[in-house]
């Protein structure tokens, strides 16, 4: 078990990428792993990890522009933009060279900075992963068409907005955050049509130079653990880990098991 002393030791902090603000967490000694939180979340969702793995490593957990407490980028993007946000971030930070882990989104980020910087990255882990193969959920599909986008959106953030004046009024003053932001909804637009996922990267897998750990819930109901086994088969230096009884955010379902198993990758 994890005491207090431990979740005292990751902090907070802001540095400027480019012209954004950017907020990240970080904390632990080691080794600098840099982790890339999915499309519906923010660095919080990784703190119970990094309070596991900063026993090893110097673990930092950006917010992605537009998500958390980070400023967006002006206008659309997806993963070449991010891939540009992720190497600026390590710049800032003097980082040269550092292991590299994505979960569903930021795997699909991940693996294309990978892709494009092979030699700053010394160990890959894609968890969960986008961009590995076509299939993804039909709900997600469904939320990429823009008019459903903006309209669920809208529901949502109104919704929120009434829950909270309520129990600010009747109990006490209360910061409420949304289970997913614009800018995440603007993504799984870009993340998919209604057919299939807009960037696949398995023609380019067999380019991947790191050494990489592909995990997976076998049980993910976003996208198809078969893409794992797929993925293993033509990375040069891969190994893969399914844990069946887990779904999309395995990372979090598996927490314990999950940090041994990155520990054992990592070195």
């Amino acid at each position: 078990m994890i005491g207090q002393a431990k979740v005292k030791d990751i902090h907070s902090q802001q540095i400027k990428v480019a012209d954004l603000d950017i907020h990240y967490l970080t904390g632990g000694q080691g080794a600098p792993l840099v982790v890339v939180h999915g499309g519906s979340e923010g660095a919080r969702a990784w703190r119970k990890n990094m309070e596991a793995l900063s026993e090893n490593y110097t673990v930092y957990v950006p917010d992605l522009p537009g998500f958390g407490h980070s400023q967006s980028i002006d206008g659309s993007y997806y993963i070449p933009e991010l891939v540009e946000f992720v190497d600026r971030f390590s710049r800032s930070l003097g980082l040269q060279s550092f292991h590299l882990m994505g979960h569903s989104l930021g795997g699909g980020v991940a693996l294309s900075y990978a892709l494009k910087f092979p030699y700053k990255v010394t160990r890959l882990v894609l968890v969960n992963s986008l961009c590995l193969g076509r299939e993804i959920a039909l709900w997600v599909r469904v939320l990429s068409i823009p008019a459903v986008c903006r309209t669920i959106g809208a529901v949502v953030l109104s919704v929120l907005k009434g829950v909270k004046w309520v129990v600010g009024k009747l109990i006490a003053p209360v910061e409420l955050v949304a289970p997913f932001s614009r800018t995440s909804l603007h993504l799984g637009i870009s993340a998919t049509t209604i057919r299939e996922q807009t960037t696949v990267l398995r023609h380019r897998l067999s380019e991947v130079v790191a050494p990489t750990l592909v995990v997976w819930g076998a049980k993910d109901p976003i996208v198809p653990v078969r893409q794992a086994y797929a993925a293993a088969e033509l990375i040069p230096d891969c190994r893969v880990k399914v844990f069946e009884d887990s779904g999309h955010s395995v990372y979090r379902d598996k927490l314990a098991e999950f940090s041994r198993l990155l520990t054992e990758f990592l070195g």
